[in-house]
């Protein structure tokens, strides 16, 4: 009887013996694993960070809006909007990737985390503001009311009523334009307003003076005309999803720093001989 028990003692000393050496080791996956996650970098606390951390900032833009977003001769994306967005992806230590969309789907992009922002002469308007967060205006400009030469017809906002007007549905344009009771023929950008007016298919399109200034600039003979203009000028920002204040911040030190170094400057009379940033 005696021997059996101690037999059973020295069982019971073993098992516990094995159980100790199995707790106070470490497999090889256990210690692979452990290594592992301890060299995993922290995951990026705030848009600014993520954007630093992927080495880019996506921008979201028409690529069919002279002067401000546009190809030049070579086929290159170009514009003031453009020159401005990557100046100050540049200054954020990162590169501008930019992603050509119909002006009615920029904005979807912010939502739909396709862009980190948006550089398309985007109006400042307290509706957008709502959903979006825009940085400091870095452009400002006025609307004016656009025909054919040989209209005698429309002088006027108010004579828009019943006139085919060309307008991008979400533009605040299109809104002056329903206000003065026009008829709304959808577009997806200011070069197919412009060909639709001048084809004789629309009567009218309300646009960015810059834009007009820049086409007679570039197409002197063209027979269009301004003849009126809207009474309050636009201020354009760069649109972001909302709660990103670190993101906001830097792009705000980015556009003044522009500013106070005269590199703004030097873009803005590049595309309109002149600040209009005012």
């Amino acid at each position: 009887m005696k021997k059996a028990t101690l037999l059973g003692l020295v069982a019971i000393l073993m098992t516990l013996m094995l159980a100790a050496c199995g707790s106070n080791g470490s497999s090889p996956a256990a210690t692979n694993n452990a290594g592992t996650a301890e060299e995993k970098p922290a995951a990026a606390a705030n848009a600014l960070e993520k954007i630093k951390s992927d080495g880019k900032m996506v921008i979201g833009t028409e690529g069919t809006y002279a002067p401000f977003t546009f190809h030049d001769a070579s086929g290159a994306l170009t514009g003031f909007d453009v020159e401005i967005a990557r100046e100050v992806a540049k200054r954020l230590g990162v590169e501008a990737e930019f992603v050509e969309a119909p002006w009615d789907s920029l904005l979807a992009g912010i939502d739909a985390g396709r862009f980190n922002a948006v550089f398309n002469e985007v109006s400042i308007r307290d509706d957008r503001k709502e959903k979006y967060d825009f940085s400091d205006p870095y452009i400002s400009s006025g609307a004016v009311l656009i025909v054919r030469e040989d209209n005698t017809d429309i002088q006027s906002l108010a004579d828009l009523k019943g006139k085919k007007s060309a307008q991008s549905l979400t533009s605040n344009l299109a809104d002056i334009a329903k206000e003065n009771g026009a008829e709304i023929v959808p577009i997806e950008g200011f070069n197919q307003a412009i060909g639709l007016l001048n084809s004789g298919r629309v009567d009218a399109t309300i646009n960015d003076n810059l834009s007009f200034l820049d086409l007679k600039k570039q197409k002197p003979d063209i027979a269009l005309k301004v003849v009126a203009e809207a009474d309050d000028a636009s201020q354009s920002g760069g649109v972001f999803a909302k709660n990103q204040p670190e993101l906001i911040e830097a792009v705000n030190k980015a556009l003044a720093d522009m500013h106070e170094d005269g590199t703004y400057k030097t873009i803005s009379e590049k595309y309109f001989g002149e600040d209009v940033s005012k």
